[in-house]
């Protein structure tokens, strides 16, 4: 994997992290106001992208999104979220298989596409 490949997967999982810290910092609140919207959505698809993975994001009903990122679109997803916002559903389903790829449950090299 290339140093800069690695380098924006560490930056893509920090952003995550920090927005399922619990408390009212103000460096806290820059971040959500950074990624709790359409466009922070937008950064986060193009982040997971670049990382081998695609995103589907369904309205499932009234007030339910949810958000999976995989590698491959004929197996499982690696990653998988519900929110009441869409943002929040891609944030959850992004930290679940980034966390997936960081526990090795998943291998970083098998989800890069060539």
């Amino acid at each position: 994997m290339s140093n800069d490949l690695s380098r924006r997967r560490r930056l893509l999982l920090a952003a995550p992290a920090a927005l399922r810290v619990r408390t009212s910092e103000p460096e806290l609140a820059l971040v959500h106001r950074w990624l709790d919207n359409w466009a922070g959505l937008g950064l986060i698809a193009t982040g997971m992208e670049r990382q081998g993975f695609r995103l589907h994001l369904t309205n499932a009903e009234p007030g339910i999104w949810r958000a999976t990122f995989s590698s491959n679109p004929l197996t499982s997803a690696e990653g998988f979220g519900a929110a009441a916002t869409p943002w929040g559903a891609v944030q959850e389903a992004a930290w679940a298989a980034l966390e997936n790829i960081r526990d090795g449950s998943a291998t970083a090299e098998a989800m890069i596409l060539p």
